[in-house]
């Protein structure tokens, strides 16, 4: 298995794996098991590998694993963006005041389920990381109160509660990760 950025030819294997989990696409038994809210169209993932914010795990030749990562400007053309930035004038983490200048958005991230369990995610975000800690001193994601499958993984690799809110009727967590720690 390989974590690596990813380049244009992972486009269809990345569109295959987000739709096996979108919320939209489970039942609600399905959801249990960990899920990804948005979807990406092929031309929003080709701005992501083409600026070095997708990062995948492969194994022989299939994505198993994926990660986005960017700036707040390419993530405000969905609503809830904007909502959670403007909550970061009341934010911190650690020494850190939490600014849109100072951080990047990182997720959504699946991880086909039989390879749950495994590294994979450790691995495709540490793939992830190792990019984008060149840049920003923090990451910052948030996630559906729902989803206890992302919520537990995220605990596990060392990401800290900084913030919840309300949009669309659903309560996220906002999670902070300081990345200059290594998770492998």
């Amino acid at each position: 298995m390989i974590s690596r950025a990813a380049n244009l030819q992972d486009i269809s294997g990345i569109l295959e794996l987000q739709e096996k989990y979108l919320h939209s696409s489970l039942s609600p038994e399905e959801r249990k098991s960990g899920f990804v809210t948005t979807p990406f169209t092929k031309e929003q993932i080709e701005d992501r590998v083409k600026n070095k914010g997708m990062f995948i795990t492969e194994d022989e030749s299939q994505i198993i694993a994926y990660i986005f990562a960017g700036k707040w400007d390419f993530f405000e053309q969905w609503p809830i963006f904007p909502y959670m930035t403007s909550r970061f004038p009341h934010l911190s983490f650690k020494d850190y005041l939490v600014t849109v200048e100072d951080t990047f958005q990182y997720g959504p991230v699946c991880v086909d389920k039989k390879y749950r369990g495994k590294g994979i995610f450790n691995h495709t975000f540490e793939a992830m990381r190792l990019e984008w800690q060149k840049q920003f001193p923090l990451s910052i994601t948030f996630i559906n109160a729902t989803n206890l499958v992302s919520i537990k993984a995220h605990d596990k690799l060392g990401w800290k509660l900084i913030d919840r809110f309300y949009f669309n009727e659903n309560q996220y967590l906002t999670l902070a990760f300081e990345m200059d720690q290594s998770v492998v």
